[in-house]
C-alpha cells in the first residue's frame, strides 16, 4: 500500500481500517507527467517514457489516492470494456478528477482547422444558453417542482456521454418515472441540458454525444468524431429527418457517425447558422431532443 501511495505521490496514507472490500477490475496504472493512463491489466508491455504504477483493485484505496495526487486527469483505454471504463469513470468522478477514453487522432475537427471563428462559436454558444436559461427560468422552476412532486429521488438524472477529445461528462436532463409522461420527456426533460452548454461541455449545434454504450459499437474510423464537441442540434439530425419518412428503418450508427465526420469536415459557422433556421420550422424542440 506504501508502495503504491508513494508512487501517486500523495502526503497521507490511507489507514488499514478504512478499507473495504469493494473492488474495480484489475488494471495498470500509467503515470505520464500529470495524466493517469489506465490500461488492461494483462498482456501489457509498458513503454520505456511510462512509469508503471501497481494496480490498485480496492476502491476506497484508489479514489483516496486519487484525490490527493497531483493527477489533473485520467485517461482510460477502450479496451477495459464498457462496464470497466464505466466504474472507473464513476471513481474518477468522485474523486474531482477529470475522464478522457483514449482515441484515434481527428484532424477534422474545427477547432484545429479555425481556431478564430471556433473561438466565436464557443462564444455565441455560452451567451445564448445564458440567455436561454434566464429566460426558461419559470420553466424550469416548474418543472423542478413536477418532478419533485411526481416521485421520490434526485431531480435530475444524469448519464455519462463522450464529449470533447474524448473526455467523459455527464449529461443533464430532469427525471421522469410515469409513462404518461412521454411527451414531456421528449421535450422539456432535456432542457438542463442548456447547462452543459454553459458549462463548455456541448455546444449548441455539433454531433449528439453518444454514450458509452454507443462509443464501443463505433469502428476505430468512426471514433474519431468522438473527439468533437457534441451539440444539442446535429446536422445528421436535420438530414436524417429530411431523409427518413415515418415508419422507416433508422439509420445504422456507422452512417450517422459518417454524417458527422463530414459536416466537421465542412464546418462553418455560417453552416451552422443555417442548421438551426433548418431545425426550427420542423420542430425545434423535437429535433433538439429526439
Amino acid at each position: 500500500m506504501m508502495t503504491s501511495t508513494a508512487l501517486l505521490k500523495i502526503p497521507r496514507i490511507l489507514p488499514l481500517d478504512q478499507l473495504n472490500t469493494q473492488s474495480l477490475a484489475p488494471v495498470m496504472l500509467f503515470w505520464r507527467q500529470n495524466f493517469l493512463l489506465i490500461k488492461p491489466a494483462s498482456g501489457l508491455a509498458p513503454k520505456q517514457t511510462e512509469q508503471i504504477l501497481p494496480a490498485l483493485q480496492n476502491r476506497q484505496w484508489f479514489e483516496y489516492c486519487l484525490r490527493y495526487s497531483p493527477v489533473k486527469a485520467v485517461r482510460l483505454d477502450m479496451l477495459l470494456g464498457e462496464d470497466t471504463l464505466r466504474d472507473w469513470a464513476d471513481a474518477c468522478d468522485r474523486t474531482g478528477k477529470r475522464t478522457f477514453i483514449h482515441l484515434p487522432s481527428a484532424s477534422c475537427l474545427p477547432r484545429i482547422r479555425a481556431p478564430w471563428r471556433w473561438g466565436l462559436k464557443r462564444l455565441a454558444d455560452w451567451l445564448v444558453a445564458a440567455s436561454l436559461l434566464v429566460c426558461l427560468s419559470p420553466v424550469l422552476f416548474l418543472l423542478i417542482i413536477l418532478t419533485r412532486l411526481d416521485s421520490p429521488g434526485p431531480i435530475f438524472f444524469r448519464q455519462w456521454k463522450v464529449g470533447d477529445r474524448g473526455q467523459l461528462f455527464q449529461i443533464f436532463k430532469f427525471r421522469t418515472k410515469r409513462h404518461g409522461a412521454k411527451k414531456r420527456r421528449r421535450s422539456l426533460d432535456k432542457l438542463p441540458q442548456l447547462l452543459n452548454v454553459l458549462r463548455g461541455e456541448m455546444s449548441l449545434v455539433g454531433p449528439r454525444p453518444l454514450d458509452l454504450h454507443e462509443a464501443f459499437r463505433l469502428s476505430p474510423n468512426s471514433q474519431k468524431r468522438l473527439n468533437a464537441l457534441p451539440g444539442l442540434i446535429s446536422w445528421c439530425q436535420v438530414k436524417m429527418r429530411d431523409s427518413n419518412q415515418p415508419g422507416s428503418n433508422q439509420p445504422s450508427l456507422e452512417i450517422r457517425s459518417q454524417v458527422d465526420l463530414n459536416y466537421l469536415r465542412n464546418w462553418s459557422l455560417k453552416r451552422d447558422l443555417w442548421i438551426i433556421l433548418l431545425a426550427i420550422p420542423k420542430g425545434f424542440s423535437s429535433l433538439i431532443f429526439p
